[in-house]
């Protein structure tokens, strides 16, 4: 009997195994993982429920609270988008995302799972979970839109806290052996959020969902539509004895069944004495059984088990067809093009190799324009830089690209290759900010081959620069300075060692 017990004990619940599903659904793109690149594809334009980086390898869609935090310096269009998609998710499921479909929720439960003493909750913890609502309002709020007023978008918590980031994004890049340049750029930040996420996931192995519980701003967010939700847990009134089995049972600082704390994770529908913990919603899509009797009618529990069984079919299906689907997405353009024998061996995307070929569409403060340029064939000293108005960095330093373009115009041509990211468009950004820059402001249409091609792999800005001949002379993997700009474009024009 105890070994079934404790065999009983190792088989996931029905939530975890809901979890497990969203944590792989929302990151169906192994591919990414083998090669070290960033999915860019059109689903990216979409985000998903729960808190997820977008520069996961894996992510098909975009975080929520990063869309949100880039919206506020993007057209209206984008801000009503990401608002609009938050407004559904909360009226459909309320805080009910942050129990069954967040990947992030999935692994701070893993490691609680490690077995070592617990601090319950108390006073001190429900003090403690009013801090995410201060990281709501300052670090997805105060500080992104203080930035967009300066014209310098600022996502602050994705890049001063995200513990998600660090591991999905930060960690998900470097552990593939292709992406090992990339510890050159680490710096002071990086190391700050690595100390942080070790913090947050050491923190997690002795309090419950430590990150949820207390900093992340989109649980924060999410709770306030818990009263009103489609889904979620509910009492009946009229049945509870007010006994606080259900609060005391509870993990998560709640005051009172499907509070602003509840995640609807439905543990106390099973200690309720009086059967007044219900599901919302309609009652064949409920998760565990309903404690009335038309639950037990033979009608009703062949219709639940038909529902349940053609469900998870259809769910396995669509994992499945999103594992097929993103394994065969790369476009086939992100590979270099044909070329005879001998120029394989002198091309490449290294410093001593002839540059790739390509052609970009060139862009101006109207638009994309008939005209085209070739990188590695304007016969001056050039320099690619790749860029997207969404990242700070990049425009930080595009001052910088600016006055290189003005200084050196003769001999030295400076081309901005921008990002194809959901709702950006550099055309209106360039008529406000540089409408007379020497700068070629261009875009690659055909889904960021060009930036693939030149080793990209799905952090900006990325900078290459060329000699006249067009041989790779320096590759730059995180912002410049004008003075390290300057540089490499004078070393450019020396003989190559």
């Amino acid at each position: 009997m105890k070994f079934w017990l404790k065999l009983k004990a190792l088989v996931p619940t029905k939530r975890k195994l809901m979890q497990l599903y969203f944590a792989l659904l929302f990151n169906a793109n192994l591919k990414g993982f083998s090669s070290g690149n960033i999915y860019k594809g059109s689903t990216k334009q979409f985000c998903v429920p729960g808190i997820n980086c977008y520069s996961c390898p894996g992510a098909v869609g975009a975080c929520p609270l990063g869309s949100l935090q880039g919206s506020f310096s993007a057209d209206k269009s984008t801000i009503f988008y990401v608002c609009g998609i938050l407004l559904l998710y909360g009226l459909l499921f309320g805080r009910m995302i942050c129990g069954w479909l967040c990947p992030f929720g999935l692994v701070q439960e893993l490691l609680y799972k490690i077995k070592t003493p617990k601090l319950k909750k108390g006073p001190i913890t429900r003090i403690l979970s009013a801090f995410k609502y201060a990281v709501l309002v300052f670090f997805v709020g105060i500080v992104p839109i203080m930035y967009a007023f300066r014209d310098t978008p600022l996502p602050a918590f994705c890049k001063y806290i995200c513990p998600a980031g660090t591991l999905e994004g930060g960690i998900g890049l470097l552990a593939n052996e292709v992406n090992e340049s990339y510890f050159s750029m680490l710096g002071p930040l990086f190391t700050w959020k690595f100390v942080l996420f070790i913090s947050i996931a050491v923190a997690s192995v002795f309090v419950f969902r430590m990150f949820c519980r207390f900093i992340c701003p989109l649980g924060a967010l999410y709770g306030f539509f818990n009263k009103i939700s489609f889904f979620g847990v509910k009492v009946e009134k009229p049945k509870c004895i007010n006994c606080n089995l259900c609060v005391n049972r509870c993990k998560m600082d709640i005051k009172q069944v499907g509070d602003r704390e509840c995640i609807s994770c439905g543990e106390c529908i099973n200690v309720c004495p009086t059967k007044a913990i219900v599901w919302k919603g309609p009652s064949i899509l409920h998760l565990n059984p309903v404690p009335n009797t038309q639950a037990q009618q033979p009608e009703h529990k062949t219709a639940k088990t038909v529902t349940r069984a053609v469900s998870a079919v259809l769910m396995l299906a669509v994992l499945i067809g999103s594992f097929v689907y993103y394994w065969n997405s790369e476009p086939e353009s992100t590979n270099p093009p044909e070329q005879s024998q001998t120029e394989q061996v002198e091309r490449g995307n290294t410093v001593g190799k002839l540059c790739y070929a390509s052609e970009l569409s060139v862009v101006d403060g109207n638009g994309v324009t008939e005209a085209v340029i070739d990188p590695s064939a304007t016969e001056k000293i050039t320099v690619i830089n790749f860029w997207g108005t969404w990242c700070t960095p990049c425009v930080n330093e595009l001052p910088y690209f600016d006055r290189i373009a003005s200084e050196y115009e003769e001999t030295v041509s400076v081309i901005a290759v921008h990002t194809e990211m959901a709702g950006e468009t550099e055309a209106e950004y360039l008529k406000t900010h540089y409408p007379e820059s020497k700068i070629t402001f261009a875009v690659d249409l055909k889904n960021e081959a060009y930036y693939s091609m030149l080793g990209g792999r799905g952090t900006y800005p990325y900078t290459v620069v060329l000699d006249e001949k067009g041989i790779v002379r320096n590759v730059f993997l995180d912002a410049l300075e004008y003075d390290d700009l300057k540089q490499a474009v004078e070393n450019a024009s020396k003989p190559l060692e």
